[in-house]
């Protein structure tokens, strides 16, 4: 009887019936599956268990009988159909078998991954607003387990799990653990699934090259850099920088830390010691993790060209269809690739996510080399629970972190005293004192601050300073302060900032570079956006007052290659509008408080615990949301909200801000398709190049003056490219909010 008992069901091209997909065997293959992919971190028969349970729910006779309802399949006659019957769940049956095998703890923690492997994972009761949709509620509906098939519950009872791998700890050590096991099951479940719904997309996954042979090509490609690069002494440092990273591969797992200043080489040398790291210690890949998409991008050609064009996958917003191949595309659901680049905002929202989308891809975290590019930029107010999971990670998940920036952030445990902090961090570089000497031997500026800290300059000056440079670039701390100074300047100077799409400042961007290369006049006005990452390099840097960390990465974009006979200059000031409310005051604020104690220098590397650790006694909290209160449950009864804090993880608050397609270059014509032909994904992807962060405030300005419209429902545009100039981008009315950290 048990094997006319089906899971799923297809129709040929024909349109004929395949054979159906028996869910005996669904439960048998996507258990091992899963228990492989949770075998990562000691949870193998867990895996398993959860594997055969989750769809229990699919062995009743009523649900086979919705099922044929639903699809058609054995009717003959499509008058039969009508009539049928609405959902009938499947999951909550699954779950609820589970707690009753395996009493309230194996049984809850199976549950959790039971019930969510579609819907996400619940909360535990509606105590968080949860309602209905709470593991609580639903499993009060559950009247009558024994409807489901004998068969089932003898596969399921004899895969009793074993004990849990670990003895948990408080916070978020058992919530982490449930979810890697729901990653392990949602994936098991998509990729059983795939391989009898879409052979042809199941065969295009995997493929790639090994860690090893990766790293045989990263080093043809570096023999062949230092042959035929000038021999400076900024590439003599960056060499010992990346034989330094290629000795701390060899030492065993953990977290490290790699301070190198800005034009260091710190993406090259990072990328040694990952492969290097992973080899060493038999892990899957290396996945690196960056603040800005344009980063992304910049890294991520550099990455190709090193490794090979089919090995790197990208995995962001602003993708375009026409830029994945189909294996990227696949790889990019569950990062089942060696080399994965993503942005902080997928990495930390993954680790914290409800959803079986973003979830799936986590116990690919387990076993990997996670890198963490200019890790400073990290919301202070999500700093709590990110350093526990990133701790969590490195003990129980094989995980080896490096925390890779020119401005280390004090994550330490004395630094962020109300939580627990990294333990051991490693510096690759050496000492403290090898560090300062390598800060030392790469200044390539000098940095003068205002003699008085309490005198504020007009626009007006500055812009009279910057037109005695050929070439200057400038950066201010928000974007009305940005369009304010760019208006005083001459005709052919060049604005950045978030008010452009990312097709608008990457033309830029390569258009100023190119300006550089060929020694032209070039002066250029912009916010903070260019301080991680974008490999500027002017030989003189203005500053309006910030964060010290803000400093040193603007100070970066100065003398970049160490090509100019004497320092390059960079000048700090105060502007005439202090920065914005919130964390970029205080970052102000600490900067000046320090810099009447010391002499402030941007290469002073102990500067920059000092200012961190002062910076992080300010903010408000470290765990603004409380999210590690709500993950952290009573393991007497098992209550943890999910989804809660899956809603209230949000590194970018999207209730604050609407997003708009603006008719920039090719958004023109995507536009006039979207309107005629609808979202279809291809088309929503290459728009993504072609969008703009606003408030909600400045949206109903723009809806009331009617330069935007509904192109679709819930997706609005500009009505016309008057809105838009080619030059500062979206033409808004000024507002107190600064949308630039959108950026992230």
């Amino acid at each position: 009887m048990h094997e006319q008992f089906i899971a799923h069901i297809r129709r040929k091209p024909d349109g004929s019936w395949d054979i159906p997909h028996y869910l005996l065997e669904h439960l048998q293959k996507t258990a091992a599956i899963a228990e492989k992919n949770a075998a990562k971190f000691h949870s193998a028969t867990w895996g398993k268990v959860v594997g055969l349970a989750h769809d229990a729910g699919k062995g009743r006779i009523e649900w086979q009988e919705y099922l044929k309802l639903d699809s058609g399949y054995g009717y003959d006659d499509e008058a039969n159909l009508e009539g049928k019957k609405g959902k009938i769940p499947h999951a909550i049956y699954g779950a609820m078998l589970a707690e009753t095998l395996f009493g309230q703890f194996i049984g809850r923690v199976l549950a959790y991954c039971i019930a969510g492997h579609h819907a996400g994972l619940p909360d535990w009761s509606s105590a968080e607003g949860a309602g209905r949709a709470s593991l609580q509620f639903q499993e009060s509906q559950v009247k009558d387990l024994n409807n489901i098939e004998e068969f089932i519950r003898e596969q399921v009872k004899a895969a009793k799990p074993e004990k849990p791998p670990w003895k948990f700890n408080k916070g978020l050590d058992f919530s982490l653990w449930i979810r890697m096991l729901f990653s392990s099951l949602v994936d098991a479940d998509f990729l059983d699934t795939e391989s009898y719904m879409d052979e042809e997309k199941a065969r295009d996954r995997g493929g790639y090259c090994s860690l090893k042979e990766l790293l045989d090509r990263f080093n043809a490609y570096m023999e062949n850099l230092d042959a035929n690069s000038e021999n400076t002494k900024v590439n003599e440092i960056r060499r010992d920088i990346r034989r330094k990273c290629a000795e701390a591969a060899k030492e065993d797992q953990g977290i490290f830390s790699l301070s190198v200043p800005t034009g260091g080489g710190k993406t090259l040398s990072s990328l040694a010691f990952g492969l290097e790291h992973a080899i060493k210690h038999g892990l899957d890949r290396i996945i690196y993790v960056i603040p800005y998409t344009s980063i992304i991008e910049q890294n991520a050609d550099v990455f190709r060209s090193v490794l090979g064009e089919d090995q790197v996958i990208e995995h962001h917003s602003s993708l375009e269809d026409d830029d994945l191949t189909i294996k990227s595309r696949l790889a990019a659901e569950n990062w089942d690739a060696p080399i994965i680049v993503t942005t902080t905002v997928q990495f930390f929202e993954s680790l914290f996510s409800a959803k079986p989308s973003r979830c799936r891809k986590l116990h690919n975290i387990a076993r990997s080399v996670v890198i963490l590019d200019e890790a400073q930029l990290i919301p202070i107010e999500f700093l709590g629970p990110i350093l526990e999971a990133m701790q969590l990670l490195t003990e129980h998940y094989y995980v080896s972190f490096v925390i890779s920036t020119a401005t280390q952030p004090a994550f330490n445990a004395k630094a962020v005293n109300t939580f627990s902090g990294l333990k051991k961090v490693k510096e690759i570089i050496g000492s403290p004192e090898e560090v300062k000497k390598l800060y030392q031997s790469l200044r390539r500026y000098h940095t003068s601050f205002p003699a008085n800290l309490a005198k504020q300059f007009t626009w007006e000056e500055i812009a009279q300073e910057l037109k005695q440079y050929k070439q200057v670039l400038c950066i201010v701390s928000d974007r009305k302060s940005c369009r304010e100074l760019y208006n005083l300047m001459p005709q052919g100077t060049f604005h950045l900032s978030a008010l452009m799409c990312g097709q608008h400042r990457s033309e830029k961007i390569k258009e100023i570079k190119q300006k550089l290369k060929n020694k032209k006049p070039i002066r250029v006005i912009s916010t903070q956006l260019v301080e991680a990452g974008v490999d500027f390099d002017f030989p003189v840097v203005y500053r309006a007052l910030a964060g010290l960390d803000s400093i040193a990465q603007a100070a970066g974009r100065c003398n970049r290659e160490g090509k100019l006979p004497e320092l390059g200059k960079v000048i700090i000031f105060n502007p005439p509008k202090k920065s914005p409310m919130g964390i970029l005051r205080k970052a102000t604020d600490t900067t000046i408080s320090l810099a009447r104690l010391y002499n402030i220098d941007p290469m002073n590397y102990d500067l920059f615990e000092k200012y961190f650790e002062e910076l992080y006694w300010k903010a408000n909290s470290l765990d603004s949301k409380g999210i590690i209160k709500l993950l952290s449950p009573d393991l007497k009864d098992g209550g943890i909200f999910f989804r809660t804090a899956s809603d209230r993880f949000k590194l970018i608050d999207d209730s604050l801000q609407k997003t708009i397609l603006v008719r920039f270059g090719e958004g023109e014509k995507l536009i006039d398709l979207l309107k005629s032909a609808g979202p279809e994904r291809w088309l929503m992807r290459k728009l993504q190049r072609y969008t703009v962060n606003i408030y909600h405030e400045e949206f109903l300005q723009l809806r009331k003056r009617g330069a935007i419209e509904e192109v679709w429902p819930n997706i609005y545009a500009l009505v016309s490219n008057l809105d838009y100039s080619e030059d500062t981008g979206l033409l808004i009315e000024d507002t107190p909010y600064d949308p630039e950290k959108f950026m992230v």
